[in-house]
């Protein structure tokens, strides 16, 4: 068999998204385009890779053996030019990390501040909830990820880099905005905007409740704090939310933080990647330049 790299690549994106039209996209191909070098690829092997089962696609026998061997070549050949580069002590080539959507209100300034420094990475950044960041995580799809909640799995490195300063947060308006001291037991009665039950906000609010002995019913579940900030200015209920996201709305006198005991709560971001991983050169960078730099960069203080 003769096969090329681009058809190992665009084979694997195929194989990974289930889609001809999802992995062309990926690729920035047409989807006829795609499924031509699939099609030729099959004539190469001799079998066919992929069958239709209603409207999907799925790997067959061969397409598994395929897959398998495609990772595994494409793996070696990025690894191959990651060794490369570090001998010529040069920083560049992809960088690829996934991140919890409410990291996205800091970390494009990380990255941004990165590639002024560092302009020949490319970088891969890819948003999606605890949920997506975990599968991502577990399939070793990224350099490293970027989350707030880290699972207790004696496989993973994390490294703590940056405050994750968690509150209350109403309208500017709002009759709670000027009392103090307010009960967490006294909110249970305020309508409460919530994230989809796969957020690690959204885990981190509904332990805290139930360890409390507490429990609060959403109002509304949104899915993401963009959503739940539109909602809390909109009026339609208060939400537990990452101060990192409401930095410009508080400025505006959009949004005010609740003052209530026990509050805000101080966590941690994490970068977490599986102890297996070999970190690039250009990863061990980024990483190193978060852990170092990320405080100095974003220049936020939360009270």
């Amino acid at each position: 068999m003769h096969l090329t790299l681009q058809q190992l690549r665009l084979f694997e994106a195929v194989s990974r998204h289930g889609s001809y039209t999802r992995a062309a996209e990926e690729l920035h191909l047409t989807q006829p385009a795609v499924s031509i070098q699939i099609k030729r690829l099959e004539t190469q092997t001799g079998l066919p890779l992929f069958e239709q089962i209603g409207k999907k696609i799925f790997p067959t026998a061969a397409g598994k053996a395929m897959y398998a061997a495609s990772l595994d070549i494409l793996g070696r050949v990025e690894d191959l030019k990651n060794t490369v580069e570090e001998l010529k002590g040069v920083v560049k080539g992809t960088l690829q990390v996934s991140v919890v959507t409410t990291a996205k209100y800091f970390m494009p300034h990380l990255l941004g501040m990165f590639l002024q420094k560092y302009p020949d990475v490319e970088p891969k950044l890819k948003f999606t909830n605890r949920a997506g960041v975990m599968e991502r995580l577990m399939n070793n799809e990224d350099d490293f990820v970027i989350m707030g909640q880290v699972p207790e799995d004696g496989d993973l490195e994390a490294y703590p880099f940056l405050n994750n300063i968690l509150g209350i947060v109403a309208p500017a308006d709002h009759p709670l905005a000027k009392k103090k001291k307010i009960t967490l037991k006294a909110l249970t009665k305020e309508r409460f905007l919530k994230r989809e039950r796969e957020s690690g906000t959204r885990y981190v609010f509904d332990k805290m409740l139930e360890d409390k002995g507490l429990h609060i019913e959403p109002y509304m579940e949104l899915g993401s704090s963009e959503a739940l900030k539109q909602g809390v200015m909109a009026g339609l209920g208060i939400a537990f939310l990452s101060l990192h996201s409401v930095q410009l709305e508080r400025e505006a006198g959009k949004l005010t933080v609740l003052d209530v005991e026990g509050f805000p709560l101080k966590r941690r971001w994490y970068a977490v990647h599986s102890k297996g991983r070999k970190l690039s050169l250009v990863a061990r960078t980024f990483l190193d330049y978060i852990l170092t730099e990320s405080h100095h960069v974003l220049n936020v203080e939360y009270e």
